[in-house]
């Protein structure tokens, strides 16, 4: 097989650095910074020093159904269907400051959509002053909370790792009492260490990551979500320099229960445990390199958490700056 080279390599990595920014499915409303299988292929690949904009648009279709309950905005919900289409915009510099021989980078997130949740049930609703309805829905257009996260990447041969922290600032346009919300309206920290092996010649990656979720209480519900820890799992196939195809594994586990004033649903623990694949794709337009990236996932096993399908589709380019030619794109998933 014909060697890889740096647009392909790099191309690759540059969708890891944003992974945390994502909202999953566990938690108050089973809302969380963490997305399964985000940090997946070339996890620990952190692209060279210089300026990118990457995009992902992430949908979520699921249920939580029967006598399950969930808490939203307030509310106490059962049999509840969620589907979020969601975008992420998030510019990212990889700087030429070294850390130890590490390049260092920062990134910012600004997330917006329409999530639709529907309900079958309304349990309780003492912010919209009701305590039972049959059903209830709500889907309107809204903003997130900006993520702002920094990260540090090594290289040795063909072992790349990397370490970091994203941080959900609840400053978005949350709306008090309502199901549709982006917005998570809580401090969120979540720190991370990704290591990717890589055989240019042979085409071959394995990545995988492990990180730590730290919630903080929702001011506007007094609900204070758990910690949990999360891993991810990857490995993919080069069929040519430009075209790679993978397997994807993750799984999320509160350890940690709900709790604060506002919580009606006692400890909650959730977890989750998701399976799919991706596929890769890097070309040119007009000089400059772009990467596409699409994942799937379908939640197989899930307790106190929604069970339902994830789609991701993911555009990197580099905006310049880049110390090696050519640029990388697809930026680091992290």
């Amino acid at each position: 097989m014909a060697r890889l080279g740096l647009f392909a390599i790099a191309a690759a990595a540059a969708q890891v650095v944003l992974a945390s920014h994502l909202p999953a499915w566990a938690t108050e409303g089973g809302t969380s910074l963490y997305v399964p299988g985000l940090r997946g292929p070339l996890a620990g690949f952190v692209p060279p020093p210089g300026f990118y904009f990457q995009n992902d648009f992430y949908y979520y279709s699921g249920n939580l159904s029967g006598s399950a309950r969930t808490q939203f905005g307030g509310s106490v919900l059962t049999n509840v269907k969620q589907r979020s289409p969601v975008n992420f915009a998030t510019p990212i510099w990889v700087t030429p400051i070294s850390v130890f021989g590490g390049n260092v980078g920062i990134s910012l997130t600004v997330p917006f959509g329409s999530p639709e949740v529907s309900a079958g049930a309304l349990i309780a609703a003492p912010r919209l002053g009701r305590t039972f309805a049959v059903a209830g829905k709500d889907r309107t257009f809204n903003l997130g909370d900006p993520v702002v996260g920094s990260f540090i990447g090594w290289h040795s041969g063909n072992l790349h790792w990397s370490t970091g922290v994203s941080v959900n600032i609840p400053a978005g346009a949350y709306r008090d009492g309502r199901l549709s919300n982006v917005a998570l309206n809580r401090w969120i920290g979540d720190v991370y260490g990704s290591l990717t092996y890589l055989d240019a010649v042979a085409g071959i990656e394995i990545s995988s990551s492990i990180g730590f979720e730290i919630n903080g209480e929702n001011q506007a519900t007094r609900y204070r979500s758990g910690n949990a820890v999360h891993a991810d799992f990857a490995a993919s196939k080069y069929l040519t320099k430009d075209l790679s195809i993978g397997v994807l594994a993750s799984h999320y586990e509160q350890v940690t229960g709900d709790s604060g004033q506002g919580n009606n649903l006692g400890p909650f623990k959730g977890r989750v445990t998701a399976l799919g694949g991706t596929a890769a794709y890097n070309f040119a337009w007009s000089g400059v390199p772009i990467s596409t990236r699409i994942k799937v996932l379908q939640e197989v096993k899930s307790v106190n958490r929604f069970k339902g399908t994830i789609a991701l589709f993911t555009l990197s380019i580099p905006l310049g700056g880049q110390s090696a030619a050519p640029a990388t794109t697809e930026l680091v998933q992290k």
